[in-house]
């Protein structure tokens, strides 16, 4: 959430700003300016009600000392009157401030200023690119048909359990998805991050802390007699550890580690482009989610893409780098890097990482704050990445290393295997 002080001091800047995520805010933003002035005009008057009613009382207890009970009387009845319009105004004053709240969560975070302009995926800008793309053998497959060759995942026992969308994991596929998990998590550890295992389900606070609610409510499943919502990522409830606190400056950096699975509705999504493991309702994935002071967070991400670079460099997978443009980023980031690999038996790029800086906006919902040396208390800034999300990585190892004989282990993975092949 943007804070109100910034919206009120740069309302133009702010409209600026969000056109290049290809919104038109000026409506919600003037909403917003009056509904902040309304709110504090209300809690003005309220503050002088309470104040004259208070010096009252204090000339009700020297009347009644002094016995001068008619004139106390008088003054009972006036400050009754006082309490009366004071309930008023407190009323009038939180209907303002929950309307205000309301409008203010509909305003996504600001792009940084190196966001790239576009709307579309195809303008975002590709700014790194490494591993080669290998020359797969003649009669080599989409990893749908190799899963199904190899009788390692099953789409057709997931339909009759839930749903399309829930693959059922079995033999070698089972151990390879526990094999990257364990890889993912150890990569992480050994790089600083604090493993940490967290509820799979939120509650709403928990959901409109991050930036999920209201925006991706469509997307998230929920679970209506208890009113919770099963996580679309960890980073949900891992940057949750932190709500409500307020840290010391030299308790920061804060790193976490975390793996979950994931449920995403994913409406809408449909084609051959969402084939086999491309987009599923349940996945696994392994994030990192950092609380960093907000003179390091931007070095802090520059950081985290290198991670999750290092982890793919391991994996011998081709992937590129993008910085998403305006209009391909999330409502909550100020800057994002999407990773993709290369299908090559697909031929196209498939999105496995997104690494973002939020600066502000989920730490003003958290009220997640630190105090720092000079005693200030401030908003920290949060970040967050998939280190890494394991459907596309596993499409891309499967399709990637298939040979004729069968598909090749990565040998970082073979200590976590425990066999070198898929055949």
């Amino acid at each position: 959430m943007l804070q109100i002080s910034y919206i009120r001091e740069n309302k133009e800047q702010v409209i600026t700003a969000l056109a290049k995520k290809h919104m038109d805010a000026k409506q919600i933003v003037e909403d917003v300016i009056q509904l902040d002035e309304n709110r504090r005009s209300a809690q003005v008057a309220l503050d002088n009600t309470l104040a004259e009613a208070n010096k009252l009382s204090s000339a009700i207890g020297e009347m009644m000392k002094n016995g001068e009970k008619a004139k106390a009387d008088i003054l009972k009845l006036k400050t009754a009157q006082l309490k009366e319009t004071s309930k008023e105004l407190s009323e009038k004053s939180d209907s303002f401030a929950a309307e205000l709240l309301q409008k203010m969560y509909l305003l996504p975070n600001l792009p940084a200023e190196i966001v790239p302009e576009g709307k579309t995926p195809e303008e975002n800008l590709n700014v790194f690119q490494a591993g080669e793309i290998p020359v797969l053998h003649e009669g080599s497959q989409p990893h749908w048909e190799l899963v199904k060759k190899y009788d390692i995942i099953d789409f057709e026992l997931g339909v009759k359990i839930a749903g399309a969308g829930f693959p059922v994991y079995k033999g070698k596929g089972a151990k390879l998805q526990r094999a990257l998990i364990s890889y993912f998590l150890d990569k992480n550890t050994e790089a600083g991050y604090e493993e940490v295992q967290v509820p799979h389900l939120v509650n709403e606070a928990s959901g409109y802390g991050t930036g999920q609610l209201p925006d991706k409510e469509g997307q998230m499943y929920h679970v209506g007699i208890d009113d919770l919502y099963l996580i679309p990522t960890a980073e949900v409830p891992v940057t949750n550890l932190f709500r409500d606190v307020i840290l010391q400056e030299n308790e920061l950096p804060i790193l976490c580690t975390g793996y979950t699975p994931c449920f995403r509705r994913e409406a809408g999504s449909y084609g051959a482009h969402v084939r086999g493991l491309n987009r599923l309702h349940q996945f696994d994935k392994v994030e990192i989610v950092r609380v960093e002071h907000p003179d390091k967070s931007y070095e802090a991400l520059d950081g985290m893409v290198e991670h999750v670079k290092s982890i793919l460099d391991e994996l011998k997978l081709p992937y590129r780098i993008l910085r998403l443009c305006g209009g391909d980023m999330s409502f909550a980031s100020a800057l994002t890097y999407d990773f993709e690999v290369f299908s090559t038996a697909q031929d196209r790029w498939l999105e496995i990482s997104s690494v973002s800086n939020f600066e502000t906006f989920q730490a003003n919902r958290l009220k997640l704050r630190f105090k720092g040396k000079d005693g200030k208390t401030q908003l920290a800034h949060t970040l967050n990445g998939s280190s890494l999300a394991l459907p596309r990585v596993l499409a891309g190892i499967l399709e990637n290393y298939q040979t004729p004989e069968g598909i090749v282990i990565p040998e970082v993975l073979r200590k976590y295997t425990g066999f070198d092949i898929i055949n």
